[in-house]
C-alpha cells in the first residue's frame, strides 16, 4: 500500500502538468501512454511484440498527429473531423493487417491481427478523446478522472468495511457489491462537490449542465467499475497479474487507465450531446 500511494504522489503532480499544459504537450503524453497501452495489451495476448502489431502504432501514431487540425472546442465540429481519419485508418490498418497475415502468416496470426485492431480503439482512440475534452474547456478534462479514481477510491475503502457480497468473484474476488455501490456514492458526490467549486472559483456553469453531469457521474462511475472489470477479463485470459510495471503498486499503464479508458468516453458523449441539444 505504501508503494502504491507514492506511486500516485508522484503521477498525480505529473498528470496534471500535462493536462494544464494543454496542446502539444499533452498531445505527446497522450500518444505515449497510448503506444505503452497498446503495447502491454499486444503482449499479454499475443506473449511478445508481432509484426502485425506495428500497425496498430502506425496507426495510432498517425492518428494523434491527425488531432492537430481537429481541436477547435466544438465537440460537434471535431467529432466529425476526427471520422474521416478513423475511418481511413481503419480500413488502410484492416487492409494491412491481411496482407501481413498472409507473408507472416507463420509467425503472425488472425488473433495477432484482431488484438491489433481492437487496440487502436481500446486504447489509441479512447485516451485520444482526452484532447477533444481538454479542448472543451479545462473544467471537463477532470470529469474522467474523477469519475474512475473517486468510484476506485471509494468502492475501496467502503468495501474493505462492509463488503460482503462478492461483485465478480470469477475476474476481481475481492470487489464487493457494497464496495460498487460506495464507488457510484463517492464519484457522485465528488463530481457534485468539484463542478460546484468549478462554478464558484473558475468559470460559471448551467445549473442544468452541473445537474447533467453529476447524473452522468453514476452512470460514470459503473462504466469505470465495468473498464476495470473488463480489463481484468483480459488479463484472466493471457493469464498475467499486472499488464506491466510502469508505476510500481500499480502495474503498468493499461492497470492505472482501465476505468479511465471507459470513463473518457462517457464524459465525452455527455458533452457532446449537451452542446448538442442544450447548446
Amino acid at each position: 500500500m505504501a508503494v502504491r500511494i507514492i506511486s500516485s504522489i508522484v503521477a498525480i503532480p505529473i498528470l496534471m502538468f500535462f493536462i494544464i499544459a494543454g496542446g502539444l504537450p499533452l498531445s505527446l503524453a497522450v500518444l505515449v501512454l497510448s503506444l505503452i497501452g497498446m503495447f502491454e495489451l499486444y503482449r499479454a495476448v499475443s506473449g511478445k511484440i508481432k509484426a502485425v502489431h506495428f500497425v496498430g502504432f502506425a496507426a495510432e501514431t498517425l492518428f494523434s498527429f491527425a488531432f492537430c487540425n481537429m481541436l477547435d472546442g466544438s465537440l460537434i465540429y471535431a467529432s466529425a473531423e476526427a471520422a474521416y481519419p478513423i475511418f481511413v485508418l481503419s480500413a488502410v490498418s484492416t487492409f494491412a493487417i491481411l496482407i501481413i497475415l498472409v507473408f507472416g502468416h507463420k509467425t503472425n496470426t488472425i488473433i495477432d491481427g484482431s488484438i491489433t485492431l481492437f487496440g487502436f480503439f481500446y486504447v489509441g482512440v479512447t485516451l485520444s478523446l482526452i484532447l477533444f475534452l481538454r479542448s472543451s474547456g479545462m473544467e471537463f478534462v477532470w470529469l474522467p478522472f474523477i469519475f474512475a479514481f473517486g468510484s476506485d477510491t471509494g468502492a475501496y475503502f467502503i468495501g474493505s468495511k462492509f463488503g460482503r457480497h462478492k461483485l465478480c468473484p470469477e475476474l476481481s474476488p475481492k470487489k464487493s457489491v457494497e464496495g460498487a455501490v460506495g464507488g457510484v456514492v463517492s464519484a457522485a458526490l465528488l463530481t457534485f462537490v468539484y463542478l460546484m467549486l468549478c462554478n464558484r472559483f473558475y468559470k460559471e456553469l448551467d445549473s442544468v449542465l452541473i445537474a447533467c453531469l453529476t447524473a452522468v457521474s453514476v452512470f460514470g462511475a459503473v462504466m469505470s467499475q465495468i473498464g476495470d472489470l473488463a480489463a481484468s477479463s483480459i488479463k484472466r485470459f493471457t493469464g498475467i497479474k499486472d499488464y506491466g510495471k510502469l508505476m510500481p503498486g500499480h502495474g503498468g499503464v493499461l492497470d492505472r487507465f482501465d476505468s479511465v479508458l471507459f470513463t473518457v468516453p462517457t464524459v465525452y458523449l455527455a458533452l457532446f450531446f449537451c452542446e448538442r441539444y442544450l447548446g
